[in-house]
């Protein structure tokens, strides 16, 4: 008998149906049909597959007494009762590993639109507008790149930073063992030694609006932020503030506090862009994801160690 899974992240038909294979599933992407399953379904269900935004409170889980397994699909699981499904004893994973190419190619498409303002580039240029009458930008390549947090994540940033010749520095809660890169221990430091600052640190409480007005004064009036990390992040009316003063020149973000509605303070400015949360998402990551959490699942089942554990 197929063991009973409760999938509350939106999935497409061909990761369901490979899912499927090996599941009894219960399929809850959106909240009312999330609260009815759990409901309905609550004392069968065995695992749950969600994500870092999504999540799973104290009180889902105790509405279900044979839950075992969750798992967070990608890296991300701050919205996860971590603590509560340990005590438990319930097994905790996630998709470390699965999409850091795909965010960190995301992240670097980011820099680029907003720093060279290809999206407002691309709008002159379909309103017959020619490049005399606009201003230049700014190289990328040469420039001084602060990361916030590098994980895999990060380290694939810099990674590319290198491709374009950049000066690489960090900042994390403490040097990263065998990293030959510059460490600062400060977001402010960083940021005032920074051109470019992308943040790919996780969310939760202990990183909750980290970039906030300190780091914009910082950074400048040239300098440029990135977020691919979690709204939460980033202080959001601050930026807003930064970017109508100029104390920064521009913003680009894949995550924003509002989550999944737009962050209405920054809608009508020019010196921002913005994407829906798809720093992670391609048919390449999205599988490795799929993949991954059926490797857990299988092994986790059959008694074995989890390949991924929180």
């Amino acid at each position: 008998m197929k063991p009973s899974l409760l999938i509350l992240i939106h999935l497409n038909d061909a990761s369901r149906a490979s899912i499927e294979a090996a599941f009894d599933v219960v399929y809850a992407p959106d909240s009312t049909r999330r609260s009815a399953a759990i409901a309905a379904r609550g004392d069968t269900i065995r695992a749950v597959l969600t994500n870092g935004t999504t999540g799973l409170t104290a009180a889902e889980i105790d509405r279900m007494p044979q839950l075992e397994l969750i798992s967070a699909l990608g890296a991300g699981y701050e919205n996860l009762a971590v603590d509560h499904a340990r005590s438990r004893g319930i097994v905790l994973v996630n998709g470390a590993g699965t999409n850091d190419h795909c965010v960190a190619d995301h992240a670097f498409a980011l820099l680029l639109a907003i720093v060279r303002d290809v999206p407002q580039l691309d709008r002159a240029t379909r309103d017959g507008i020619w490049r005399d009458t606009l201003p230049m930008q700014p190289n990328v390549s040469g420039k001084r790149l602060g990361i916030v947090g590098l994980g895999n994540i990060g380290e694939k940033v810099a990674r590319r930073g290198a491709g374009f010749d950049m000066d690489i520095a960090y900042h994390n809660r403490k040097p990263r063992e065998g990293s030959a890169l510059r460490y600062f221990d400060s977001v402010v430091a960083l940021a005032r030694w920074s051109d470019f600052l992308v943040v790919a640190t996780p969310g939760g409480a202990g990183t909750h609006h980290l970039i906030g007005k300190p780091v914009f004064e910082a950074l400048g009036p040239n300098g440029f932020v990135v977020n691919v990390s979690r709204g939460s992040v980033l202080d959001t009316a601050a930026l807003a503030q930064a970017l109508v003063t100029q104390t920064i020149a521009g913003a680009a973000l894949d995550v924003y506090e509002s989550e999944p509605h737009p962050p209405e303070a920054l809608l009508t400015l020019r010196n921002v862009v913005l994407t829906p949360h798809v720093g992670g998402r391609s048919p390449e990551a999205i599988t490795a994801s799929v993949d991954n959490f059926l490797a857990n699942a299988t092994r986790h089942f059959a008694g074995k160690a989890v390949l991924t554990p929180i």
